[in-house]
């Protein structure tokens, strides 16, 4: 596994986005526990999940009290992971999801988080995504309340703009570490909050980032039909013996030293898959070839 940083933390790479494991078609327990054990066993150690991960009008934290049981289970060390959460979105019986950005539900939900967790303090606490209906810096002045009181040790944003980015900097300072957008081949609306991330210093870590490629089978072959406007990285990926999701992932990594991928996993094979793709060095020709498709689409 090779090692980015958030903040002054180093983690893994590769994080693993948990969302699946929680949320509708999620896995049975002994399956999503299995798959999160694989996580760490292939030295992944970012986690990233929300209050949010659950079923539709069911209790907040499903996805957060599955992290604490599969780190409190898991045999090997476990203090290099890097717990990271995110607050306020909502997930009603009607299966939408709502954003409540007030300093005030910022703060219960970072408690609440913060017992499921069953840690001292969280490691990276994110808003969720800003909230039309409250000023953006009364939501960053939240975070900032957090980390003051100890509660959370870093702050993250996500679903946000280059001017909240910037923003939210002058409220937090160095304390703000990442940016969580969603950044994929299909999905790039999100280039200028990377480029920013990058001259910034700050973490930037794609969502979904397998988008366009998702459909491809492990094992290397390819679903063209799926996906014909990424052939190639179906192409390299067949060259190279690698799944095109690898080939995608070690594309993301090149574009900035401060991406981390978080692909969400619901099975132990697939975040094994995705892990490896740390170990993959794509050739200049390649990382043409790849960035000229993803422009193309």
């Amino acid at each position: 596994m090779r090692y980015r940083t958030v903040g002054d933390l180093k983690v893994s790479a590769i994080g693993l986005g948990a969302m699946p494991l929680s949320i509708e078609g999620r896995p049975d327990e002994a399956r999503a526990l299995a798959t999160v054990h694989a996580a760490l066993d292939a030295g992944v150690t970012l986690l990233d999940t929300a209050d949010s991960y659950h079923l539709p009008g069911q209790e907040p934290g499903h996805n957060e009290l599955l992290l604490a049981r599969a780190l409190a289970t898991y045999g090997g060390d476990t203090d290099g992971v890097l717990l990271a959460t995110k607050g306020g979105r909502g997930r009603p019986a009607d299966g939408t999801w709502t954003t409540t950005g007030t300093p005030r539900h910022l703060k219960t939900a970072a408690e609440a988080s913060l017992k499921r967790l069953g840690v001292e303090a969280i490691g990276l606490y994110q808003l969720h995504r800003p909230d039309p209906a409250v000023p953006f810096e009364e939501s960053a002045g939240a975070l900032r309340e957090l980390l003051d009181e100890g509660k959370i040790r870093l702050a993250g944003l996500s679903n946000v703009t280059t001017d909240q980015i910037v923003l939210a900097r002058t409220i937090l300072g160095d304390r703000l570490v990442s940016v969580q957008n969603r950044f994929s081949p299909e999905v790039r609306d999100s280039d200028p909050e990377l480029r920013l991330c990058a001259e910034l210093g700050l973490a930037f870590l794609p969502w979904s980032p397998l988008g366009g490629i998702s459909r491809s089978s492990l094992d290397g072959s390819s679903d063209l039909a799926a996906a014909p406007r990424f052939a190639a990285f179906h192409e390299v990926a067949r060259e190279r013996g690698v799944s095109p999701q690898q080939v995608c992932l070690a594309w993301l990594l090149s574009l900035s030293p401060t991406v981390i991928p978080i692909p969400g996993a619901s099975r132990p094979e697939t975040v094994r898959d995705s892990a490896a793709a740390a170990e993959l060095t794509l050739t200049e020709t390649e990382l043409t070839r790849l960035t000229d498709a993803a422009r193309a689409s």
